[in-house]
């Protein structure tokens, strides 16, 4: 039997609301999941790394070394963040090779598509939610998001 992505989910939102747990590892078959919240004695790239598991298989994909992470400047008031749903790996494009959804400078309607985030296979799309200018794609193409973490900044003023 394999996780789905609802199973993933149920089990993100219930690690998400035990706020007493600051590290959290899972291993289901070849699924292997590790968790720690910031602040828990490690940086949040470092986070992101999954643990090595006795015994346990390689995980399919090789995991790259984390790079330090730039301190990003918050969201001013009048811009909106088009954030992260959940957990997983941005996409900018609908697929290799092929044109990104949207660049800095586009405008976008509230039900364009702007990014792709992966979970376990399954492609999850996400919408701006608002209409206006782009005027930062802060994700890069590939990178593991975190969930409510930024991924593109939208002027709605700059439609």
């Amino acid at each position: 039997m394999e996780l789905t992505h609802e199973d993933v989910q149920r089990i993100l939102k219930i690690i998400d609301e035990a706020k007493h747990l600051e590290e959290f590892d899972l291993v289901y078959g070849d699924f292997q999941l590790h968790i720690r919240r910031q602040g828990a004695g490690t940086s949040p790239a470092a986070a992101a790394a999954p643990a090595p598991v006795p015994g346990a298989k390689p995980a399919a994909a090789p995991v790259a070394a984390a790079a330090p992470q730039t301190v990003r400047s918050p969201v001013p008031d009048h811009m909106t963040a088009v954030r992260a749903p959940m957990l997983g790996t941005f996409y900018r494009a609908p697929a290799p090779g092929e044109k990104p959804f949207v660049e800095v400078g586009q405008s976008v309607r509230s039900e364009d598509t702007v990014c792709l985030i992966e979970v376990m296979k399954l492609f999850n799309a996400v919408r701006a939610g608002t209409g206006g200018k782009v005027v930062e794609i802060r994700a890069g193409d590939g990178e593991l998001v975190e969930y409510n973490e930024v991924l593109i900044v939208i002027d709605p003023a700059g439609k």
